[in-house]
């Protein structure tokens, strides 16, 4: 029987299926480009409640627990980690929807799967379950405050135009409170509590089905763009090793014990792709590049995580 473990250990699979079975759609059928990207938004929505109900945020105390865990996650993923983002930047080609789509996936931790990788590669689940809440939430208010640092003025601009704020606000924030209220309601019974992991099982579907409908509907944009996205493979994979050594930087640093260090390069290697996705489907049509920026990124992220699985334990965090 298909466990929920063995679902998300295979999920870059059913990503790219998604993403060939999307672009031959769009390819075929271009004219259905506009209504495909418009049933994006409400599966993005439900996706992204389903994942914020299995990220812990009612128990943000716990993550108060281990200093030293807590001082290396904030400091790696909200200063370390944005300075080598600053650095890529000057390998990116030169195209504001690209280097935009960039800052909007590298700059900001994942939530949710690392929680599983970290899991599957022997690290301390305990203590990615009580950082995910404190990282969601400061993300949130660091995201605008780099990319004033890191943008021009003309990108800057367009990017608090009235449909990205409504975008945010519809589709983060909402799906945010109506997470934390389900939380909440399920921690009075047991029953609730089983209801709410079961919603457990949604995200890797939604997702499939979310990376289906905006390779559909961008599929012109990536065959037209496909030199440029090529020159970011290079980056996306050093920036996995060098976050993945820089992990190990600090656990030395700071004297964590290794499963506590492997749960550090989990969520270093690991970004918050589909949470900035609907910020880049807000943007204006010449930023279109940055939503596939931010997908392509998830697969080779996903396929990265295969690879972390070997080396994080074996070799980076050994026993």
């Amino acid at each position: 029987m298909l466990s929920r473990s063995t679902l998300e250990r295979y999920q870059v699979i059913a990503y790219l299926l998604a993403i060939a079975i999307g672009l031959l759609a769009g390819g075929l059928f271009p004219a259905g480009a506009g209504p495909l990207e418009a049933a994006v938004w409400p599966i993005l929505g439900l996706l992204l409640y389903t994942t914020f109900t299995q990220v812990p945020l009612t128990r943000l105390r716990l993550a108060l627990s281990s200093g030293r865990f807590l001082a290396a996650a904030l400091l790696g993923n909200f200063l370390v980690i944005p300075l080598l983002v600053l650095g890529l930047l000057l390998l990116a080609p030169d195209d504001p929807a690209i280097r935009l789509g960039l800052l909007l996936v590298l700059l900001v931790p994942c939530t949710d799967w690392f929680i599983t990788f970290s899991h599957l590669g022997g690290g301390d689940a305990r203590h990615a379950l009580a950082f995910s809440p404190v990282s969601l939430l400061l993300q949130l208010v660091l995201l605008p405050v780099y990319l004033w640092l890191f943008l021009d003025v003309e990108v800057s601009a367009s990017l608090v135009q009235r449909n990205l704020l409504l975008a945010f606000s519809g589709l983060v924030l909402l799906p945010l409170l109506a997470a934390y209220a389900t939380e909440r309601w399920a921690e009075r019974s047991p029953a609730r509590e089983r209801l709410v992991d079961s919603l457990g099982w949604f995200p890797v579907p939604l997702l499939a089905l979310v990376v289906l409908l905006i390779a559909a509907s961008q599929a012109a944009v990536v065959m037209a763009s496909i030199g440029l996205l090529a020159q970011l493979l290079p980056i996306f994979v050093g920036f996995l090793v060098i976050a993945a050594l820089l992990a190990r930087l600090l656990a030395r640093l700071l004297l964590l014990p290794t499963s506590q260090g492997r749960v550090l390069a989990f969520s270093f290697g690991t970004r918050n792709s589909f949470v900035v996705l609907p910020l880049a489907l807000a943007l204006p049509a010449s930023f279109e590049l940055a939503v596939v920026v931010i997908v392509m990124q998830s697969l080779v992220e996903l396929l990265g995580m295969a690879a972390y699985l070997w080396w994080i334990p074996k070799h980076l965090f050994p026993d």
